[in-house]
């Protein structure tokens, strides 16, 4: 379950009132981007288009100076942890967006509302989409290109900025190893958890033994032995409700992004939980198209550490109750 912390104000679904039939005169101010509310623009029309726990979504509906129809897509998140989210939104969107630019859509602004500095917003692109998945190999092309086609621009995982899983801030400061980096995400959703859930004996001795034992044990055999993974840039949050079908390109379009540079199997966490869309099938799909990294035989433990079902950190403890001396070193070649 997803937490709502209670210092967070959930956004109402109104119809709009006189104040936002006019846009806040920072939506129109910060951006440079030329195709963001370019001047002679007119504003048609700004419908709510949308809710979340953490926003309230608009379509904005202009015609440009030439007479181009143009639509916009503005998200408006509340509170000093709204502000962050939308820092972190715009970055991820358009980090993504330069890898693959047909299926995620354009970051084009984000910034403080003048008239409320409690509001906070992120103006992208408008894609008009099927709430639906893609098709499979469809999608798992999308993902392929973006992991293969991607730099991380220090060579090390993690992020230029904190991003965002719901309210939760991810902590992404740059890291060597992979196991390093996970580890820590771990430690800090543990903590997480606790401050919101309270102390639970299993789950300490869970999370002990996982950054003991399982950690050290599936993903230290990826950077050792002659063995070696790339920072990929990773969406971070791929399931279902954060993918859908552009209806004029007939394209796959991510969004909501959690974005870091990880281990791209980091990407398929989603994809082996049956409350989503996702299954078995879009993994076997995306290794016809991206190897399985090595050690093979750990990939599918490796998803289920990434997923962090509590059944699967009991599965795994009891797996490898010596951690890392249960690993048979080979060295590649």
């Amino acid at each position: 379950m997803v937490y709502i912390p209670p210092e967070f104000n959930e956004p109402q679904v109104p119809e709009l009132d006189e104040a936002e039939r006019e846009l806040d005169a920072a939506i129109i101010s910060v951006t440079d981007h030329p195709q963001a509310l370019p001047d002679g623009c007119k504003i048609n029309s700004i419908t709510v288009h949308g809710a979340s726990h953490w926003a309230l979504s608009h379509k904005i509906d202009t015609t440009l100076s030439d007479g181009t129809k143009q639509a916009y897509f503005l998200k408006v998140m509340t509170g000093p942890i709204g502000r962050e989210m939308a820092k972190s939104e715009h970055e991820g969107t358009k980090a993504i967006h330069a890898i693959i630019p047909k299926n995620m859509p354009r970051a084009l602004a984000h910034g403080t509302y003048e008239k409320d500095n409690n509001r906070h917003f992120v103006l992208n692109e408008f894609h008009e989409m099927h709430d639906e998945m893609p098709a499979t190999l469809q999608f798992v092309s999308v993902i392929a290109e973006l992991h293969k086609k991607s730099v991380s621009p220090t060579g090390k995982f993690g992020f230029h900025c904190t991003t965002h899983a719901g309210t939760y801030p991810v902590l992404n400061d740059w890291c060597d190893s992979w196991e390093e980096f996970f580890a820590r995400s771990l430690r800090e959703t543990m903590k997480w958890e606790t401050s919101i859930q309270g102390q639970d004996d299993e789950m300490d001795r869970l999370e002990q033994d996982t950054l003991d034992k399982v950690i050290p044990r599936l993903l230290r055999p990826l950077q050792t032995g002659g063995r070696s993974i790339k920072p990929s840039l990773c969406h971070g949050d791929l399931w279902h409700g954060n993918v859908g079908v552009d209806k004029v390109i007939n394209e796959p379009i991510l969004y909501d992004p959690c974005a870091l540079y990880g281990h791209n199997e980091y990407d398929m966490q989603a994809w082996r939980q049956s409350r989503y869309r996702t299954s078995e099938q879009h993994q076997n799909a995306y290794h016809e198209l991206v190897e399985i990294s090595e050690p093979v035989a750990d990939r599918d433990d490796r998803n289920a550490l990434y997923a962090l079902a509590i059944e699967e950190m009991r599965r795994l403890v009891a797996k490898y109750p010596n951690g890392i001396e249960d690993f048979v070193e080979t060295v590649v070649e």
